[in-house]
């Protein structure tokens, strides 16, 4: 199936997609091209509020600010790496039977999942700025987030 199909389903049947990701055998090209997405993903996300900074103060162009926000993102992979790696732990240490690859897939489908929200947010901060709907825009992306990959880890640490 495709990303975006994956998505809409992941919202409806999130246990399924995750374990169909699973059933792929391990790819670790794969796990990373799922983190690649949502970095490409959350860097377009960004390109509406650096245009407006540039827009509302000249002093501070484009390019830059979106060479800052590409390198940002991609300092952020060892980090989600270490997520993955963590969640790993807590869920061997509850007993869960997944594996680190599992880990990756259930943390990297989330992100690909709650792209987007990502999206969302952008718009949101670009169009309307700081305040009460960015702030509840963020707090349902991260509640879907959460959810999506408490769900995938489920699958991950069952065995399923």
């Amino acid at each position: 199936m495709s990303v975006t199909s994956d998505i809409i389903e992941s919202w409806r049947r999130p246990r399924n997609v995750v374990r169909r990701h699973l059933a792929r055998g391990k790819s670790e090209a794969f796990a990373f091209s799922l983190l690649f997405v949502f970095l490409l993903i959350a860097f377009i996300a960004q390109y509406p509020a650096a245009m407006q900074v540039a827009r509302l103060d000249p002093e501070i162009p484009l390019p830059p600010q979106l060479l800052g926000r590409a390198l940002g993102l991609l300092a952020m992979i060892p980090a989600f790496y270490l997520l993955a790696a963590a969640s790993r732990l807590i869920g061997m240490a509850a007993g869960g039977r997944g594996s680190w690859y599992g880990a990756r897939i259930a943390l990297f489908w989330a992100l690909v999942a709650v792209s987007p929200l990502v999206l969302l947010i952008g718009l949101v901060t670009a169009m309307i700025g700081p305040g009460p709907q960015l702030t509840v825009t963020g707090i349902v992306a991260f509640a879907g987030f959460l959810f999506q990959w408490v769900m995938g880890l489920m699958v991950v640490e069952q065995g399923e």
